[in-house]
Order: structure tokens, then C-alpha cells, then sequence
């Protein structure tokens, strides 16, 4: 199966370099490209894609914007925020967004190929441990990390005891197999919470339940809410 993917950044030399890249990749091919956000939305109209790699700081409209537009239609193809820093705050903002993950664009070409067949197959590229050190930098932008404690959302609720359980360790950066070592349980079994919990909570990967668990104050920068 051909993954569609779509190339958007103002610098055409960056997308040139990706384009090469994928274009030697049996298994991808380069289906449309934009300058900036409005391009992007206008391609998406008419053409098919799955994965979507977006620059962040563009002009007319900005990818965190142009994000937050693709992934409130219906069945949207997954997007993987491309940054300059480690930690820009444009990358929090676009997970807040929708996206499934960010990237800095000096990645290798082999972790970016990873990271577009992962976030294909429906899986997050961000490390939680990574998330979470964007939280715990951006956490004053959260309700949830006032200084002041937030009622947890009423979402939360429909969660097990167990479940929750998980969702906090989740938002601390662990792995499958790191949660089910310290719950001594089977990573088969952590991995079915986590998939209850994103359809409980009707989140799409692993970043979004790091990003709800700080927002409802269950997970505050630094610790446990």
C-alpha cells in the first residue's frame, strides 16, 4: 500500500530534500505540495493524502492553524508537525491542533520514514517522554496547571480505576512495557487500556492523552495533579 503524502513549507529547498527522500521509498510517493497553509487546504480538496508534513511558520496561514482546520474534517489524514527547535512552542500548539506528533527538520531520513509509516498505521512518532518535557515547558498555557486546582473533566469519569492508573503513567512518559513492569501486568494488557482509554475519551494516539491528562490537572507539570 502507497502512502499519499503531502509536503508543506514555504522553503522549496527543504521540500525538494523531501521529496527526494520519499521519492526513493517503495512504499511513498509525494501526491501534492503547498507554500503555506491556504495552498495546503486548497490541495486537500482535491487530492487524496494520508500523511501531511507540516511547517509550522509559514505566511497567509500558519500550520498550526491549517492543522487545526484539516483535523476537524471528517476522516482527516494524519499530521506531523515539522519544527526548527526542539521544544517551540509552535509544536505544542500543534498538538493542541490535531497533529499526531512533531519532528525537528534536521531528523534523519530514516527517522522521518519511521515516523511517516508510524503515524500511518495510526500510531504516534512523539516519545511521551518528549511530550511531556513540551508540557511541562508550555504548562502555564493549560487550565489544568493553574496555580489554582481545576475540576477534572466530567470525561475522566468514564474511565476504571485501572484505566487511569494508565493515563497517568502515560502522561509520566512511559512505555508499554515500562507501565506494565510497574503494574505488574502483561504489556498486552496495558496496551488494551490504552486503546480503551482513546476510545473512551475519544482521542486519536498517545500524544492527545498526554495533552487531556495535563489539561484536567491529572498530570501537572512536574508531577501528579
Amino acid at each position: 500500500m502507497t502512502i499519499r503524502v503531502m509536503l508543506v513549507d514555504d522553503q522549496v529547498l527543504l521540500r525538494t530534500g523531501f521529496r527526494m527522500v520519499l521519492a526513493a521509498q517503495p512504499d511513498m510517493e509525494v501526491v501534492a505540495e503547498a507554500g503555506d497553509g491556504v495552498e495546503a487546504l486548497k490541495e486537500l480538496r482535491t487530492t487524496e493524502v494520508d500523511v501531511v508534513l507540516m511547517d509550522v511558520r509559514m505566511p497567509k496561514l500558519d500550520g498550526v492553524e491549517a492543522t487545526r482546520r484539516i483535523c476537524s474534517d471528517t476522516d482527516p489524514p494524519k499530521v506531523l508537525i515539522l519544527t526548527t527547535f526542539d521544544l517551540d512552542e509552535y509544536a505544542f500548539s500543534g498538538l493542541k491542533a490535531g497533529a499526531s506528533g512533531f519532528m525537528l527538520k534536521d531528523v534523519p531520513p530514516g527517522e522521518l520514514l519511521a515516523a511517516i509509516r508510524s503515524v500511518h498505521s495510526g500510531d504516534a512518532v512523539v516519545a511521551p517522554s518528549t511530550t511531556r518535557r513540551l508540557l511541562d515547558r508550555f504548562a502555564p498555557m493549560l487550565p489544568g496547571t493553574a496555580q489554582q486546582p481545576q475540576p477534572q473533566h466530567q470525561e475522566l469519569e468514564r474511565l476504571t480505576g485501572r484505566e487511569r492508573e494508565v493515563m497517568v503513567l502515560v502522561a509520566q512518559g512511559l512505555s508499554n512495557g515500562e507501565i506494565a513492569a510497574r503494574l505488574v501486568l502483561s504489556e498486552a494488557t496495558v496496551k488494551t487500556h490504552v486503546g480503551r482509554i482513546l476510545t473512551k475519551l475519544g482521542l486519536r494516539d498517545r500524544v492527545q492523552v498526554v495533552v487531556l491528562a495535563y489539561e484536567t490537572g491529572l498530570v501537572r507539570a512536574g508531577g501528579l495533579g
